[in-house]
């Protein structure tokens, strides 16, 4: 599919062997997916969720975050800015990044095309 320029789309659902469907961590999947692949090819990772991006305020939605380094993620999760779901979420997307995995964007997948021209979303940079 990817030499056909197909561009894969990932949602990981697992279960108990009793049919019992699990919460499975997409983000870890995505980001280990992304990581095997980086040896082959030039590897973009979109995370989408719920939010147009990582937001510094977690109830504004006009308060996307555009780049975020590991030093402004650092800042962030002393503060307390950054919490719960994110936290691993962005630390799935700093571990693609050093891996050489060449851009990660987290934003709404209503907005994949803004997501991939980088005209939306947050993306996660490692300078």
């Amino acid at each position: 599919m990817l030499c056909q320029d197909i561009t894969l789309v990932v949602a990981p659902i697992t279960h108990d062997k009793n049919g019992q469907l699990l919460n499975t961590n997409a983000d870890t999947i995505a980001q280990e997916i992304a990581k095997g692949l980086v040896n082959h090819y030039k590897v973009s990772l979109i995370y989408s969720f719920e939010k147009p991006g990582v937001l510094l305020d977690a109830s504004n939605n006009e308060t996307v975050i555009r780049y975020l380094s590991p030093g402004y993620f650092g800042e962030l999760k002393s503060k307390n800015l950054v919490f719960a779901g994110m936290l691993p979420k962005l630390d799935n997307a700093f571990a693609a990044l050093n891996s050489g995995v060449k851009k990660v964007i987290i934003g709404q997948a209503e907005h994949l095309d803004q997501l991939v021209s980088g005209k939306a979303g947050t993306t996660i940079i490692n300078e």
